[in-house]
C-alpha cells in the first residue's frame, strides 16, 4: 500500500439529523469495506450469509468513485439486485444520506468506503470492476488546483488496472473545462476507448442513469450537462 496520501475536500458538513447520525453509527461498519489486508476480493463483500434469503452472490462489482448523497448508486443498486456496488464518498453527510436510503429501500447490494478512493483501488484486484461512475465530480476550477482532479494519469492508470476487458466507464460533469480535460487526458491515456458516435451519445444520460443531486442543480440553472462513455480496451 501506498503511504497516506493528502487528501482534499471536506470530511463534514452541516450536523446530521439524529436518524442519520444513528445510522452511520450503528449501520456504517457492517458496510464498509476493510482495505487493511489487500488484495481484498470484490464479490466476495456480498456473499450470502447461512439463511439469508434476499442476496445471493453477485454477478459484478460496479463501482461509483464520489457518489455524493448516494441517489444515483442507491438507484443502480435497487436497480440490479444481482450485481454489487461498491460506493466511494468521504464526505460523511453524504454517506449518511446513502445509508439513509439504504436503510428505507432495504438494499443489500452496496458496500462502503468512506474514504480515499484512490486507497480502494490499490487494494482492488486487477480486472475485478466490470463499471465505473465518476459523475459530476469536483472540477477544482483554479489552475493551481487542478492536480486535485480525481481525473489524472496516475487516477486513469489504476483505473485501467482494476477495471476488466470490455467494463464500462462512465463520467459526467456541467464544467465545460473539466470536460476537456477529462478527454483529453482518457483519450491520450491509451487504455480507453470512447464510445460516441455523435452529439447525442454525450447530451443526453445514458437511458439506465439516474440523475444526482448535482445534475439537477445544475439543470435547473440551465447549465448543459455532459455525459462521457467509455470501454476498456482489451490487455
Amino acid at each position: 500500500m501506498h503511504e497516506r496520501r493528502v487528501f482534499h475536500g471536506r470530511r463534514h458538513g452541516r450536523r446530521l439529523r439524529p436518524s442519520r447520525a444513528r445510522l452511520l453509527e450503528t449501520g456504517l461498519a457492517e458496510l464498509s469495506v476493510n482495505i487493511s489486508n489487500p488484495p481484498i476480493n470484490p464479490g466476495g463483500l456480498f456473499e450470502r450469509s447461512a439463511g439469508d434469503p434476499v442476496l445471493g452472490p453477485v454477478g459484478e462489482v460496479w463501482l461509483e468513485i464520489g457518489f455524493g448523497g448516494g441517489e444515483h448508486l442507491a438507484a443502480q443498486a435497487e436497480a440490479h439486485p444481482d450485481i454489487g456496488f461498491i460506493g466511494c464518498e468521504p464526505f460523511m453527510n453524504g454517506v449518511a444520506r446513502l445509508m439513509s436510503d439504504i436503510d428505507k429501500r432495504g438494499l443489500r447490494n452496496i458496500r462502503v468506503h468512506s474514504d480515499d478512493a484512490r486507497d480502494l483501488m490499490d487494494a482492488l484486484p486487477e480486472a475485478s470492476i466490470t463499471r465505473c461512475f465518476i459523475l459530476f465530480p469536483d472540477p477544482w476550477p483554479k489552475a493551481r488546483h487542478n492536480n486535485r482532479r480525481i481525473v489524472s494519469r496516475e487516477n486513469l492508470d489504476a483505473l485501467a488496472r482494476v477495471l476488466s476487458d470490455g467494463a464500462e466507464l462512465r463520467l459526467a460533469s456541467d464544467h465545460m473545462e473539466y470536460v476537456r480535460w477529462m478527454l483529453f487526458h482518457i483519450l491520450r491515456h491509451g487504455a480507453f476507448e470512447w464510445l460516441c458516435r455523435g452529439p447525442e451519445n454525450w447530451r443526453r444520460r445514458p437511458a439506465d442513469a439516474s440523475p444526482t443531486r448535482y445534475e439537477e442543480k445544475a439543470l435547473a440553472r440551465g447549465d448543459a450537462c455532459v455525459y462521457l462513455r467509455f470501454r476498456r480496451r482489451d490487455r
